[in-house]
């Protein structure tokens, strides 16, 4: 590698290199595998829980890792196995459930575990299968029983910027509140917990600055992740906000905006 040359990537998946149909392209796939070619790291940075990642995992021959959760679990695609979690203690569950019941009674709720799910009978799952995924409905207190990597608020009808800015000033003491979908879907993590803050220490890990990486995102749960890097890129179809903090932009997500980039990066 040049001098110039990143030596880190940190690639967001959904809406970023994950296509409207749900998958990677081919030239996506032979971009990001120039990455390692190159000698340099490739981390996919998602909101993604673990059991969302088989695919991606298969899609990049399980080479490196992938931060999920929104930087609370860290996990690797060769074993496909969870390396380390950030969860969310049961009482903060509590009491940010109780303070946002409170601000709108039409939330329900989900609770993200390193291997599976609980939520709310109300809670939309949308096209997901709950028994396919590992999820089970739950009632009462269970819900709070147990600590999480990620705790998720749905709105049937909500504006997700107005509900995340209603919800922040509500437990932003208790939890780090973002969201990541043109849904009412509000995902939060412990406090502090980011796509940032576990790439951070990732890199510490491995002797890499914040100078050294490049990375890639669409929505309001990446910007902690691209104010970060050194050099950010934003997707044409991004979030307003994503747009109007990173350094640069580049093509959509469905027309390999990444792959792009990546191929002038490492060609």
């Amino acid at each position: 590698m040049t001098a110039r040359t990143p030596r880190l990537i940190a690639t967001d998946l959904d809406g970023t290199i994950v296509r409207s149909d749900g998958t990677v392209s081919a030239r996506t796939v032979a971009a990001l595998a120039r990455v390692e070619r190159a000698g340099a790291t490739l981390v996919m940075v998602t909101g993604r829980p673990p059991r969302w990642m088989h695919e991606i995992a298969t899609a990049v021959d399980h080479h490196g890792v992938a931060i999920c959760a929104n930087g609370a679990v860290l996990y690797d695609l060769h074993t496909e196995a969870v390396l380390r979690a950030r969860l969310i203690e049961p009482d903060v569950i509590a009491t940010t459930v109780e303070r946002l019941r409170a601000v709108d009674e039409e939330l329900r709720f989900a609770v993200e575990y390193p291997d599976g799910f609980v939520f709310e009978a109300r809670y939309n799952l949308g096209r997901w299968d709950a028994a396919a995924l590992g999820g089970r409905p739950v009632d009462g207190e269970e819900l709070t029983s147990r600590g999480g990597t990620k705790l998720l608020a749905f709105h049937p009808s909500a504006d997700p910027d107005t509900l995340a800015e209603k919800a922040a000033k509500a437990v932003g003491d208790l939890v780090t509140v973002t969201h990541s979908s043109g849904r009412g879907l509000l995902e939060m993590s412990a406090h502090g917990v980011t796509k940032a803050s576990a790439l951070a220490e990732f890199c510490a890990d491995h002797g890499i600055s914040a100078a050294d990486v490049v990375a890639f995102g669409d929505m309001p749960n990446d910007l902690p992740m691209l104010t970060w890097a050194g050099t950010s890129y934003g997707v044409a179809n991004a979030h307003p906000d994503v747009l109007a903090c990173v350094t640069h932009t580049t093509h959509r997500n469905d027309d390999d905006g990444v792959a792009r980039v990546l191929e002038r990066l490492f060609p």
